[in-house]
């Protein structure tokens, strides 16, 4: 690429294969027509060349002859017709003559356009030098004179030792040559428009089915393949089989057909899978209760109990909540994986961000707690139990993964458009191997915790934070860095 000159790296290169193609036939189409107007105009110009060679073949030295012995007079017809020294005025117009003694012009002159004119011309040095400069050979020349054009001259030896020379104006040459020019250029660029016109239409036509396989590629990639049960487009259409257009659409509609049973066979082991985290959740929250029960109604027991076994059942007590909570979080994620619809109703988030940081600020006394809320109360449509949850969430978040002593602010904003709610930290930061899968189920980072942080949850707080935001058509987003975090959902308003 570099190699290449740089006016032709800045010309503009298509893009697509049509206006390749298509200036791919132009552009052969063009060197193809160069070569013939070029060839055309040789082979004119030297067949019109040698015709005027031919011509001074003819003419011979009749008219230096009459320059020699001064016999040349500009007078009737009649005058000097058949005289030894040749007859000048059967000579055609601007017939040059010259003659030239021991290599210097002794005499020259042109035959005028009509007898009035004179016939002499003045030859500079650079004139007499180029005359003395031609081959006796008897064969052409083209000569260039300073005041003359360019002329065609042949030299001969004369009776008494001098060189006779004669010459004729390639002009009628030169005019029908760049006749010549001028009609292949407009015929071919003619010719170069009417065949790009063709071609592009030719193309278009050929790419056709091309054209349809690139609009049901687009309206697969619009699916929204990885949730849900997807439908696949129709299969771009058949086309000749023998064609690379063809067998490109047959490629593609097998590979439509091997992504729609993979998708269907996803969609089933998912459906399967949920349905198996739903049940599996709903039916345990009545050991999990009976187990908290069980345990809380021995921690009551008015007789004496070891001080070992009273350890055991609060341990019992305390993880049977624990597993409940977890038990209702993947029931809540089933749930909305399932699609079910959520409440929609007018919910307060300035009184939920209040109520959420009165409860975070009595189970994290050792955190600092702040609030940015605007003068006016910000309502979004929605369901107000799952929107605490998710504010609960991150808070508990923020406390529990960071050292005691650090700042959590809860700023809400509202946008014309949609409500924004962010909670911020000046902790340690989330690493940034994790933060790309930091809403995604089950992740968690403990062991890149700071030292004073508390112990972490199940690693579900935040896959729901996210699930419930996507419910209510908002959407979650991290910006973190050491001594900064920042959770933002965006609900619309």
């Amino acid at each position: 690429m570099s190699s290449l000159p740089r006016f032709l790296r800045r010309l503009p290169r298509p893009r697509t294969l049509r206006a390749r193609l298509t200036a791919g036939l132009v552009v052969l189409l063009a060197i193809s027509c160069a070569a013939v107007g070029v060839a055309a105009v040789v082979e004119l110009n030297g067949f019109l060349t040698r015709r005027l060679d031919q011509q001074l073949q003819q003419t011979g030295t009749a008219f230096p002859q009459s320059l020699e012995h001064g016999t040349y007079t500009p007078s009737k017809p009649s005058d000097h017709d058949g005289d030894e020294h040749g007859d000048t005025r059967r000579q055609a117009a601007e017939t040059f003559g010259a003659r030239l003694l021991a290599g210097r012009v002794t005499s020259a002159a042109v035959v005028p356009a009509s007898d009035r004119q004179d016939l002499s011309i003045t030859l500079t040095t650079h004139d007499r030098a180029a005359l003395a400069r031609i081959p006796v050979d008897g064969a052409g020349h083209t000569v260039c004179l300073s005041r003359l054009r360019d002329y065609r001259m042949m030299a001969w030896r004369g009776r008494d030792g001098d060189v006779l020379i004669t010459g004729l104006p390639t002009e009628p040459v030169r005019a029908v040559v760049q006749r010549l020019e001028l009609v292949a250029v407009v015929v071919f660029g003619l010719a170069l428009t009417a065949a790009g016109v063709a071609g592009a239409l030719w193309v278009r036509w050929s790419l056709r089915p091309l054209s349809r396989v690139a609009a049901t590629a687009t309206r697969v990639s619009e699916l929204p393949l990885a949730t849900g049960e997807v439908v696949l487009p129709p299969r771009a259409p058949d086309h000749d089989p023998r064609s690379e257009v063809g067998r490109v659409a047959a490629a593609f509609n097998r590979m439509l057909r091997h992504v729609e049973d993979a998708l269907t066979k996803r969609h089933a082991s998912e459906e399967r899978l949920r349905r198996f985290a739903a049940d599996a959740s709903h039916e345990l929250r009545t050991p999990v209760a009976s187990v908290r029960g069980h345990a809380e109604l021995a921690l009551l027991h008015p007789g004496p109990v070891p001080p070992e076994v009273t350890r055991a059942l609060e341990r019992i007590k305390a993880e049977s909540s624990r597993m409940g909570e977890m038990v209702d979080d993947l029931l809540l994620l089933a749930r909305l994986d399932a699609g079910r619809p959520l409440e929609r109703q007018p919910v307060d988030l300035t009184h939920l961000v209040l109520d959420a940081v009165t409860d975070a600020r009595a189970a994290g006394p050792d955190h600092r707690w702040s609030m940015d809320l605007p003068e006016d109360p910000v309502t979004v449509p929605g369901d107000a139990h799952r929107l605490h949850q998710v504010l609960a969430n991150l808070l508990a978040n923020a406390r529990l993964h960071t050292p005691v002593g650090t700042k959590v602010t809860v700023i809400l904003q509202r946008d014309p458009d949609a409500a924004v709610l962010s909670v911020h930290d000046d902790g340690p930061g989330v690493p940034e191997d994790v933060q790309p899968g930091v809403f995604e189920r089950f992740t968690r980072a403990e062991h890149r915790r700071r030292p004073g942080a508390s112990g972490g949850g199940a690693g579900l707080g935040l896959s729901i934070v996210a699930a419930v935001a996507e419910a209510h058509g908002g959407s979650v987003g991290l910006e973190s860095r050491p001594g900064s975090t920042t959770f933002r959902v965006v609900l619309p308003a």
